[in-house]
């Protein structure tokens, strides 16, 4: 039998996983300064299979304005190249011949408003995946009810709990896209 508390944690958990996503999604968003996990989406074909770039080199970023790329195969640039180019992150990267490099330019005003669009609908999309959640988790409050395994006093705090948490992390998603409009934002 599964108890109410119980519930409660996997909900919480779900949530947290939730959020976690939408910081990883928000690392992958440009905001003018390089970062490594703007290439995290990449694929390089590798021996004819897709694989993600961060898994068939090293990425770093020794400057604000550059990401370094050295392929632990050298055969492997030219394929990191194509990859890069037909992303559409709007990267222009140079090679010679050992590793590649991707100067990031300077965002304009316009690209800026584009990503915080972006930003907002990734936010969206996560707080109805958190509201999901907690729709669930009242269905199955409502089960645990209607088989009497549960008392209505029960239901009602189990119903007060999970709008709790729903709150916390919608507040969450909140901070992390008003932190995230505003670097994308930063001139």
């Amino acid at each position: 039998m599964t108890t109410v508390k119980e519930l409660l944690t996997d909900s919480e958990d779900r949530m947290k996983k939730s959020v976690a996503t939408l910081q990883h999604h928000f690392s992958t968003v440009r905001s003018g300064k390089a970062n490594v996990h703007m290439l995290d989406e990449i694929m390089v074909d590798y021996y004819g299979t897709p694989t993600p770039l961060k898994n068939v080199s090293s990425v770093t970023t020794p400057e604000a304005q550059l990401i370094v790329i050295q392929p632990w195969e050298k055969q492997l640039v030219g394929e990191i190249m194509k990859a890069i180019q037909k992303s559409n992150l709007g990267f222009n990267p140079l090679s010679d011949g050992q590793v590649v490099r991707v100067p990031v330019p300077a965002l304009n005003e316009e690209r800026r408003k584009e990503l915080v669009k972006l930003v907002k609908k990734m936010a969206e999309e996560d707080k109805v995946a958190i509201r999901n959640v907690r729709r669930d988790t009242l269905d199955h409050v409502k089960r645990l009810l209607k088989d009497h395994k549960i008392s209505e006093d029960e239901k009602d705090n189990a119903e007060i709990d999970a709008q709790k948490l729903t709150d916390k992390y919608i507040e969450q998603i909140d901070k992390l896209t008003s932190a995230k409009e505003a670097e994308v934002m930063a001139v």
